[in-house]
């Protein structure tokens, strides 16, 4: 295995999700310039996520599913006269 590939500069962050405010406290080597106080009551870099498990439809459950039983058969219906 190669030796010294991965960084040392973990420290600790915090991800905000900007869609609906969450935040989280996490370590990264991802570099901000901007701080944000969490709810321990300490100043932590911040970085903006547009999206993360908390708002995420697949992990909210408000998935949308295709009915597929309906669409096949529209299309056999629709091209049946043809066949």
């Amino acid at each position: 295995m190669k030796q010294n590939t991965h960084p040392t500069s973990y420290r600790l962050v915090v991800f905000k999700d900007m869609s609906n405010g969450d935040a989280f406290l996490s370590r990264s080597t991802a570099r901000s310039n901007e701080t944000i106080v969490f709810e321990d009551g300490n100043e932590y870099p911040v970085i903006k996520l547009e999206i993360s498990n908390t708002s995420h439809p697949f992990y909210t459950g408000k998935a949308t599913r295709l009915d597929t039983a309906g669409r096949i058969d529209k299309f056999n219906k629709r091209y049946a006269k043809k066949a």
